[in-house]
């Protein structure tokens, strides 16, 4: 059986989870549950990144011990992905000791086996956002990341670890332009093999126990230091899936089919992990998809306006399915797109009550007069819908599907089965129009699963009439 291995980015647990993150959740979900349609041995992977200095910072403010802030946030994240429907194989740690910690040291030791770790003093400016090391001129026009802005950096001199990237740099743009490790959208792919020609510099991949706070993983052989958070946040990718302690399912999953991320988190991912993979000799995954950001009402989600929104409320008021499909339809996965709860509630109306709810009361309605059994065979995917898929075109891929919607609705208006007095014929547009109402469902299911089962189970076997899906609001 062919495997497929999916991973989302590995969120800090710093707070708790926003609709970004579900945003995310769903979209690595979607595909989970498509390639398993297609009959494939599927693993979706997420974890908690959890030895970041931000980490550290926030479970002081809040006045807790370190690791069960991290154990409370990361399960807040677990929570919200049961609640969406999302079902991760596995949740990997970053403080786990057992897989983790052994899983980095093993990374760390190949890398410097093959002569690529070497340690020298730095003085540098610190975005603990990003977790990560700036030039001025990657910095705005006030000093600041650009994804952080607001947030001074802090000018850090110490003596760490650093990996050889600029000796990749060469080997990473082939890959990337040849598409052995392909990035989608091509922007994206353009904008990384672009920032590669500018030239790399080393890259520190330690930090001092001091300001790591005795936090992370520790650096192997040198218990002064611990691994920098992106060298350990990364190999999540692998230790979740049995590197450094179970070869066996390792050999199984490895590499990622592909990686799931958002845009201010591509260099790490299109730069530093394969330079990492390919020091350490290991294989590198085959494909990164790289979606754009969520606003909230015109503005970029940031703790300081105070505009983070929290899913959770929303899937209690509206349903999971609900959210699902506002994020998944009204979101393009290659644009910022913007999330206002006035305009959530007319796509809800519009889309999910007034549309696919209407239609399938409608059809349940009719199809109840009249008893013939409905059979679920020969189901398949609309291949227009599968092409948009396979482009993680998930917008594209929906509003084919809402055409259907739409053209089974227009058919009743215009053939009028209520007013049809003659069985037989009845029973021939209610059998066709059944079977559309079926393979709506069936291509619903990867996106809204609840729904799709739904209206499965109610048009298997005799038609039944229901509940309404979508109350109207």
């Amino acid at each position: 059986m062919k495997k497929y291995y999916i991973t989302t980015a590995i969120p800090y647990v710093n707070a708790k989870p926003h609709i970004g993150h579900a945003l995310e959740f769903i979209q690595g979900d979607v595909l989970a549950r498509y390639h398993k349609m297609l009959g494939e041995d599927v693993l979706l992977l997420s974890g908690g990144d959890e030895n970041a200095l931000k980490n550290v910072q926030a479970a002081q403010a809040a006045g807790e011990e370190v690791q069960a802030f991290v154990d409370k946030n990361t399960q807040n994240f677990q929570d919200l992905a049961k609640k969406l429907n999302v079902s991760f194989d596995v949740f990997q740690k970053g403080s786990d000791q057992k897989h983790h910690f052994p899983a980095s040291q093993k990374l760390w030791q190949l890398c410097q086996d093959n002569g690529d770790i070497y340690k020298k003093s730095y003085r540098g400016l610190y975005c603990v956002g990003c977790e990560a090391f700036y030039t001025p001129d990657e910095l705005d026009e006030n000093g600041e990341c650009f994804e952080h802005p607001g947030k001074k950096l802090e000018e850090i001199e110490e003596t760490n670890y650093f990996f050889k990237l600029s000796k990749y740099q060469k080997q990473i743009i082939e890959l990337i332009e040849s598409d052995q490790y392909q990035i989608v959208p091509q922007s994206r792919k353009n904008e990384m093999i672009q920032f590669l020609k500018s030239g790399l510099t080393d890259l520190s991949i330690s930090r001092t126990n001091e300001r790591a706070k005795n936090w992370g993983v520790p650096v192997p052989d040198d218990p002064t230091q611990r691994i920098y958070v992106w060298f350990d946040a990364l190999n999540i990718y692998q230790s979740g899936v049995g590197f450094g302690w179970d070869e066996q399912k390792y050999q199984q999953w490895w590499p990622a089919d592909i990686h799931v991320i958002g845009k201010g988190i591509i260099r790490f991912h299109a730069v530093y992990w394969p330079a990492f993979l390919l020091s350490a000799g290991l294989k590198l995954p085959k494909k990164l998809f790289v979606h754009d950001y969520i606003t909230v009402e015109g503005q970029k989600m940031s703790k300081s306006t105070g505009n983070v929104l929290d899913p959770l409320p929303l899937i209690d008021k509206f349903g999971a399915d609900a959210l699902r499909y506002y994020l998944l339809a009204k979101v393009s996965p290659f644009a910022d797109g913007d999330f206002a709860e006035e305009k959530f509630v007319e796509v809800y109306n519009a889309d999910l009550a007034n549309g696919l709810g209407n239609l399938v009361a409608r059809v349940a309605k009719l199809g109840e007069k009249i008893h013939f059994e409905t059979s679920l065979h020969q189901l398949s995917f609309y291949p227009e819908a599968t092409q948009d898929l396979e482009q993680f075109k998930f917008n594209e891929a929906l509003a084919f599907v809402w055409g259907k919607i739409s053209a089974v609705d227009k058919r009743i208006n215009e053939e009028k089965p209520w007013q049809v007095e003659d069985e037989q014929q009845l029973a021939h547009i209610l059998t066709e129009l059944i079977s559309e109402i079926l393979a709506i469902a069936y291509n619903l299911q990867p996106f809204l699963p609840q729904t799709a089962q739904k209206i499965l189970d109610q048009f298997h076997g005799s038609v039944k009439s229901g509940q309404a899906l979508f109350p109207r609001i």
